[in-house]
């Protein structure tokens, strides 16, 4: 079989030429090759629209820039408040008022509540005796 056929025919005798002599016509794709200019067309057309795409996606990352230093301060406030809600309570930080039990040995803080926030056992520091502590405040004269 020939590589080429009717390639000294001019294109439109030449479509003729081989619809006369064919067995038949079927549609069929396949490779077509390119020509230099069309190559050079081509990637022209592949340098512009890497250009663009690049234009692109620099404006994707400005945006997302953008979206995440809009988002990240309510993840933070999302992430503070589903603790609070799983622990059914909040951190906080007060003063709290200590007393430390001899006899039993225990140290307890109390908010300004009244409400016992810690009970731990005593340390040693804590155990020594002073002169006051026999005196412990009623809320009374006596």
């Amino acid at each position: 079989m020939l590589k080429e056929l009717g390639k000294d025919i001019e294109p439109m005798q030449r479509i003729a030429f081989l619809n006369d002599n064919c067995d038949g016509v079927e549609e069929k794709g396949y490779m077509k090759r390119l020509s230099v200019e069309e190559i050079r067309s081509m990637k022209d057309e592949l340098s512009e629209a890497s250009i663009d795409i690049n234009d692109i996606e620099e404006e994707k990352r400005e945006a997302a820039k953008k979206f995440k230093a809009r988002i990240d301060p309510l993840k933070i406030q999302r992430k503070a408040l589903l603790a609070n809600i799983k622990n059914k309570a909040i951190y906080t930080k007060e003063n709290c008022y200590k007393f430390v039990d001899q006899n039993e040995r225990m140290t307890t803080y109390y908010n300004a509540e009244g409400d016992m926030v810690e009970s731990r056992p005593a340390v040693a520091d804590e155990l020594q005796a002073t002169i006051f502590q026999g005196l412990r405040k009623t809320g009374t004269n006596n």
